[in-house]
């Protein structure tokens, strides 16, 4: 995880210094665009990875935060306020996030830190993205099934599985497709429970129950 974090920490830089070279004492400013809460447990490691690479906080780098709050109508909102900052770079955690971003600009980089951006469109490939959308993938569709495959392997007995998705995320509409297909291979009932805000999860939990 640490490495990852290091690896997406060069990305950053690469696409501050894409925007615009190097300069003594510039001090760079970073848009962070979450879809979720302030509660950022991995943010820490991020912060870590570009102090290795020579960025440290208030000394020549800034960040600018905005959180969602799970709200997906308020990221392109958000995401104006960053360039009205006139950030250097936006950072964010998702594809929904990165798709708000790109609304609102197309020259300021955007570094997706999850997501599927060649199949959103957003880039034309990881190697070659295009446009100004670049980062790291981390969802992928096809291991869903596995990961169903490798749950029925480890509590053989289970009959019925709950799938929390939000049918508004490609990459979640793909990925349950998936489950679809594994579950019927497997002989296993599912309880799809969709999620399209953080505040939906708790009736979602109180549905599984119900279900049991």
């Amino acid at each position: 995880m640490i490495r990852k974090i290091t690896v997406l920490a060069a990305f950053i830089v690469a696409s501050v210094q894409f925007a615009q070279a190097q300069q003594a004492e510039k001090i760079y400013r970073i848009g962070v665009l979450f879809f979720g809460s302030r509660n950022q447990p991995h943010l820490e490691s991020f912060l870590r990875g570009l102090r290795e690479l020579g960025y440290v906080e208030g000394k020549n780098i800034v960040f600018e935060y905005r959180y969602a709050e799970g709200k997906s109508d308020r990221l392109r909102e958000l995401a104006a306020e960053l360039v009205h900052l006139k950030v250097d770079v936006i950072v964010t955690t998702t594809s929904v996030s990165a798709h708000a971003a790109q609304q609102v600009t197309k020259t300021i980089p955007i570094v997706i830190t999850t997501g599927d951006p060649v199949g959103t469109g957003q880039a034309a490939s990881l190697a070659r993205p295009g446009g100004n959308i670049t980062g790291l993938s981390a969802l992928m569709p096809e291991l869903s099934g596995k990961r169903l495959e490798l749950l029925k392997e480890t509590l053989p007995k289970i009959t019925r599985v709950a799938v929390l998705w939000n049918p508004t995320v490609q990459p979640a509409v793909d990925a349950f497709k998936e489950i679809e297909v594994a579950a019927q291979v497997l002989s296993l009932k599912l309880h799809s429970l969709e999620v399209r805000s953080a505040e939906d999860i708790h009736t979602a939990f109180v549905g599984m129950k119900k279900r049991g």
